[in-house]
């Protein structure tokens, strides 16, 4: 048995005698226990029973002696532990002063009156101080500074990109040049040699704009976080008449007139369709459905020269921040926990674009979760050897074994990591839901691990205030040739029974808190699908019908 840490106990060993009577014969259970007993009560009596074969009837009979028996053993064993320690508290063998400090000191340790008051926290202090400015008058200079700062960011990039732009130009050149004169006066080893002056080159430039950029953003968040703990401090004090020149910031370009692909781009993503549901059997709940055509990454682009749209999608999102109301979107990524390819890549581009002056940079957010992940597969590993699993049914544990050997750094289908945003347009929360090459085929069931993803993030939605979820109502983000018309209808309407059971779980997740969902269809489908689409989607969902009042005459 294991003993207490911290106590030096002694262990002794009783006997524990049970007798009962089965039909003429008197039967008698003697056990052996160790004192202090450090185990289940329940535990032990049916171990009891298991082992010694004894009769049910006496089942609760056993297990009451059992109880009694322990209780009153393991009291006097304390009383006899106190006597001697008073014995040798008069004898004077424990020193009474340190035996005082010491209990004066676990008191001060375990008591809150005596605990040490918690040091007030940067990061939620500046949370409530932004939360109180954007529901003030402040608010429309805050918006301001932010777009400001985020165009001074866009165009460092833009010179960032014109310059990495005028390096490639030059070196595919001189890599013509050099495949020209390639076995006349250039060898393979000169060519790859030339490559790789080439490579290093763009890394050089790289980092260095990477750094640039890191510092200037780096600089525009503590000048942000300074200014508006210093607006908030001047408008604590009403007698302060400076307080309307300092919200007097220089105007954004927010109210420029749009640029002249921006109302073209605005109506051809602006085909949606909206919908009001109840769900429920007895207790309904109202639901907002919406059916949107748009390229993933428009809920997360801000636009230097915006529509009168682009402001108020700024506010409300600022004015939802530090709320229970937030905005999540479903971003389909691979198993590698990174931003150096795809569609990982070109969202951490536009995370990029704008300073985040309330969370940590993607780049910081993933290494904590590449250290989540590593420590979760170390638990994984070590459990399953302890552990290992036995086939049930005829099946084999072959495809969990290769779950195990795969690269502990990587995630699996159905798993998701989560990133915090204050820079992006229309998005607090991305759900980055990692899925494989099955989701482009046209057999996945409803225990697909790209489905049960699903499920498991609108459980999160449910436990952490997220009110709106943009989900990718086809399991892609881009449509490929294999994507017929067929295999969009069946996907489709797997995705909607399947949120729609989740939806319905969800009463008994939150207690029926009405919901925004967004199902998101790439930008490339043709609007003949989309309405398709959107007339499949009443007949899977109750939609609420619409009542005509007319007066009678």
């Amino acid at each position: 048995m294991k003993k207490n840490k911290g106590k030096v106990n002694t262990t002794t060993e009783k006997e524990f005698v049970f007798r009962f009577r089965a039909g003429r014969n008197v039967c008698v259970l003697k056990v052996p226990l160790q004192f202090p007993v450090q185990e289940n009560v329940s535990d032990l009596h049916g171990r009891l029973m298991l082992l010694h074969k004894i009769p049910c009837f006496v089942e609760n009979e056993l297990k009451s002696t059992l109880s009694t028996f322990i209780e009153s053993e393991t009291i006097q064993d304390y009383d006899r532990e106190a006597e001697l320690a008073l014995q040798r508290l008069t004898t004077g063998e424990v020193d009474i002063n340190q035996l005082t400090n010491t209990w004066a000191k676990a008191y001060s340790e375990t008591t809150l009156e005596h605990a040490c008051p918690e040091e007030p926290c940067w990061d939620e202090d500046f949370a409530d101080v932004y939360h109180e400015l954007i529901h003030s008058p402040a608010s429309d200079t805050l918006l301001n500074l932010e777009h400001n700062y985020f165009v001074s960011v866009s165009e460092l990039i833009s010179e960032r990109d014109m310059e990495l732009n005028k390096l490639q130009e030059r070196q595919a050149a001189e890599m013509d040049k050099v495949m020209q004169e390639l076995g006349k006066t250039m060898t393979d080893q000169d060519v790859n040699a030339v490559a790789s002056q080439h490579f290093d080159a763009q890394q050089v430039l790289e980092n260095k704009w990477a750094n640039e950029l890191k510092q200037v953003t780096h600089i525009q968040k503590q000048e942000y976080q300074e200014w508006v703990i210093k607006l908030h401090q001047d408008m604590q004090n009403p007698n302060n008449s400076t307080i309307n020149e300092e919200i007097k910031v220089q105007p954004s370009q927010l109210t420029v007139e749009s640029e002249p692909g921006a109302r073209l781009y605005e109506e051809q993503r602006q085909l949606e369709e909206s919908f009001t549901i109840h769900l429920g059997a007895q207790l309904k709940t109202m639901h907002n459905l919406r059916l949107v055509r748009a390229d993933v990454l428009d809920f997360c682009k801000h636009r230097r020269h915006g529509s009168s749209g682009t402001k108020l999608r700024r506010l409300q999102t600022a004015l939802s921040l530090y709320s229970s109301s937030l905005c999540g979107l479903v971003l389909l990524v691979d198993n590698r926990v990174n931003s150096y390819s795809g569609i990982k890549r070109d969202f951490a581009t536009v995370s990029k674009e704008c300073t985040d002056f309330h969370f940590p940079r993607l780049e910081e957010q993933l290494e904590v979760v590449q250290q989540v992940v590593l420590y979760a597969w170390a638990q994984r590993s070590s459990k399953h050897k302890v552990q290992p699993e036995v086939p049930r049914n005829g099946t084999n544990t072959e495809d969990k074994n290769k779950n195990l050997e795969r690269n502990p750094s990587n995630i699996l289908p159905g798993e998701f990591y989560i990133s915090r945003h204050s820079n992006l347009s229309e998005v607090h929360i991305v759900f980055h839901l990692c899925v494989d090459d099955n989701v482009r085929s046209g057999n996945i069931t409803a225990r697909d691990p790209a489905i049960m993803g699903l499920r498991n993030i609108l459980k999160v939605c449910c436990t952490h205030d997220i009110t709106t979820i943009t989900i990718p109502l086809l399991l892609v983000h881009d449509m490929s040739e294999e994507m017929t018309i067929p295999w969009c209808l069946k996907r489709a309407e797997l995705v909607f029974k399947c949120v729609k059971g989740f939806m319905m779980e969800m009463a008994s997740w939150d207690g029926g808190i009405s919901r925004t969902v967004q199902f998101l269809v790439p930008q490339s489908i043709s609007e003949e699908m989309f309405y398709q689409l959107s007339n499949m989607l009443p007949q899977i969902f109750r939609v609420s019908s619409t009542l005509t009042l007319t007066s009678k005459r």
